[in-house]
């Protein structure tokens, strides 16, 4: 009987844990629900579309590319001999590099030089004769065409030889090195790359209204993406004289690097434009922060009601942190400037100061 009875009472207390589980887990979902509908909304900054006048001076970005880059490839097949110089190492015009093996390129020098001193003696005996009638015109030309065909062989064996040693042909530092002494090396086979970095040139695009202020020659303002307390002095060297297939006109400045190289071929840098003007007549402006992923892509987030709406616009020129608005958007329009990260097309937000 007892038994009977501590069992009831056991299934009682579990019943009742259960019954209280189930309510704290209904309690949780509900106030979960509450909270999920109060954040349901992703917090944003946002700046207000308006007119007004600014200044024309403008920027530019793109890379470094070095003055003058080489790459060196062997002339004739041999075994590298000796490597004069490593990675890094700074060399100048006709300093040596590297050293291929030219003991058969020596052999065919000297077969030439014999061949050419017994044509130049058969030369002179020829024109001897010819003086005094034991030779005809016809042969001392053969003579003298035999001579200038093994003085161009000469030549050639001369000139291979020489390229057995592998010098310098520009200024610059050692980017890669392709051979170890012993090497085997074929006509064509990579031996160095070369690269002149005393004097850079940053390659940018600019559009047609900007390109028209624009001289060869001009001193623009330059800096580094990874220096940004570092101002380098620029020239426009060149300006195409046709657009490319965005529209955009090419253009290379020619900076002086400083005494330590800090400018590296590939850095990303800016270029800044002064027109020393302003736009008289006031134009629409976006931050370019509001631009989703960069100005090219032309697409903004525009708040209404709360709501987000992946908007296409076609902008115009970049006066620094601005951009023009040429179309798709009007003044009093709300875009988002921060937070475009965690937005879809359509999301609910909420703007924060």
């Amino acid at each position: 009987m007892k038994k009977v009875l501590y069992i009831g009472i056991g299934l009682a207390v579990l019943g009742l844990i259960g019954f209280i589980l189930t309510g704290n887990k209904k309690k949780n979902e509900a106030e979960t629900a509450i909270v999920a509908q109060k954040n349901t909304s992703i917090s944003v900054k946002a700046d207000t579309i308006k007119s007004e006048s600014v200044t024309t001076d403008f920027i530019a970005n793109g890379s470094f590319a070095p003055l003058q880059e080489l790459s060196f490839s062997a002339e004739n097949a041999g075994r590298v001999t000796k490597v004069l110089v490593k990675e890094g190492s700074v060399v100048r015009i006709g300093q040596t590099l590297a050293i291929i093996k030219g003991d058969k390129l020596s052999v065919d020098v000297q077969s030439a030089k014999a061949t050419y001193q017994n044509a130049l003696a058969d030369n002179q005996r020829f024109e001897n004769a010819f003086k005094t009638g034991g030779v005809t015109k016809q042969q001392v030309d053969q003579a003298k065409l035999a001579l200038s065909n093994a003085k161009a062989q000469l030549d050639q064996a001369n000139i291979s030889f020489g390229d057995a040693t592998i010098r310098a042909t520009i200024n610059g530092i050692v980017n890669k090195k392709y051979i170890e002494p012993g090497s085997v090396v074929a006509p064509g086979t990579q031996l160095f790359d070369l690269v002149n970095v005393s004097k850079l040139k940053l390659k940018v695009t600019v559009n047609e209204n900007q390109v028209a202020s624009l001289k060869v020659g001009s001193t623009i303002k330059v800096k580094a993406s990874v220096y940004p307390d570092k101002e380098f002095s620029g020239k426009i060297t060149f300006i195409a004289p046709m657009a490319d297939e965005s529209l955009n006109f090419p253009l290379e400045i020619e900076i002086a690097n400083n005494a330590n190289n800090d400018l590296k071929a590939g850095m990303y840098g800016t270029a800044h434009f002064e027109t020393n003007a302003t736009q008289k007549t006031p134009i629409k402006i976006v931050p370019r922060t509001a631009f989703v992923g960069s100005v090219s892509n032309n697409q903004v987030f525009v708040v209404k009601d709360s709501i987000a709406k992946l908007t296409k616009i076609v902008s115009g020129r970049i006066f620094g942190e601005k951009v023009e608005v040429l179309e798709g958007l009007n003044e009093g329009d709300v875009v988002v400037t921060s937070g475009q990260i965690n937005l879809t097309d359509g999301a609910k937000v909420g703007i924060v100061k």
